[in-house]
């Protein structure tokens, strides 16, 4: 059995991670904080995870004790207290973006602020850093538009088959955050897309970085906000190099030989369509 604390629980991001651990028959999660919420119980917070005792508490990371520590905290948050986590001895997973860069400059760039630790993370998507995740004490959680990029194009970035990749994302709502905002409001999200931070958006550097780790190939993002509740949709509009010769059979047949044995990825036959309704609330991710 496995222990588990979540520093950060509130938001959508750690509710969701409470109904994943909480279901999962290794894990014991023995801490939950939130500033906000000290002292309240879970699922008051949480009205769909019910069947726990577990309650907010407002810990200092020293005063954590657990096996693995999720930190389930906004950018800029998560470097201050990995540090000081990691000295507990636990192995930590960072679902901000604090970590994700092999380049602090990109960061800084693409984030408006500081990096003030010098802490390497191992980017966290197992189906390509599997053996160092396995090595790591320091994990990178992917963005949620980089898992979805990166799995659509890592065959073929790998298979040096691409010149250029432009992904076309719609996304949930939820992804915004559990705040208000303008922007996520029901009567301007209804009935409407709404592409943002076009050509600006954080995640693009980090699906550069990723995907150009295995070729010369260079990606543009675009994400749109679509009235549905959760659930990322993307296009790979995938343009090969001079001279690739290769036909959708042959194409599929490299999905399926590089994502073998990968118990999350489904890859569908020709002429099927991923569906959110499909994945949304699991663990899976549809390539088709």
């Amino acid at each position: 059995m496995v222990s588990v604390a979540i520093v950060g629980g509130s938001g959508y991001t750690g509710g969701e991670l409470i109904r994943l651990l909480s279901a999962h028959p290794e894990v014991e999660i023995v801490d939950i904080t939130s500033r906000q919420f000290e002292g309240t119980p879970v699922h008051k917070v949480h009205p769909h995870i019910r069947g726990t005792d577990l309650v907010f508490r407002n810990k200092k990371p020293s005063e954590l004790d657990a096996d693995i520590i999720f930190t389930a905290t906004p950018h800029g948050a998560s470097m201050k207290i990995v540090p000081d986590l990691l000295d507990t001895g636990a192995k930590v997973i960072d679902l901000s973006g604090d970590y994700r860069f092999n380049d602090i400059d990109v960061y800084e760039k693409w984030y408006g602020i500081e990096h003030t630790s010098d802490l390497k993370g191992v980017f966290g998507l197992p189906e390509i850093h599997r053996e160092e995740i396995k090595k790591a004490t320091l994990l990178a959680n992917p963005g949620c538009f980089v898992t979805g990029a990166i799995l659509s194009g890592y065959p073929l970035s790998k298979a040096k088959l691409a010149d250029r990749m432009i992904f076309d994302s719609k996304t949930g709502v939820s992804g915004a955050g559990v705040n208000p905002a303008a922007t996520t409001h029901y009567p301007n999200i209804g009935d409407n897309v709404n592409p943002y931070k076009v050509t600006q958006h954080r995640h693009m550097p980090e699906i550069q970085q990723e995907l150009g780790a295995f070729s010369d190939v260079k990606v543009s993002f675009t994400p749109h906000l679509v009235p549905v509740i959760r659930g990322i949709l993307t296009t790979n509009h995938c343009f090969l190099v001079d001279g690739a010769d290769v036909t959708s059979e042959e194409v599929l047949d490299i999905y399926k030989e590089t994502y073998k044995g990968e118990p999350f990825i489904q890859i569908l036959e020709d002429g099927e369509i991923p569906r959110l309704s499909s994945v949304r609330g699991s663990n899976y991710a549809q390539i088709g």
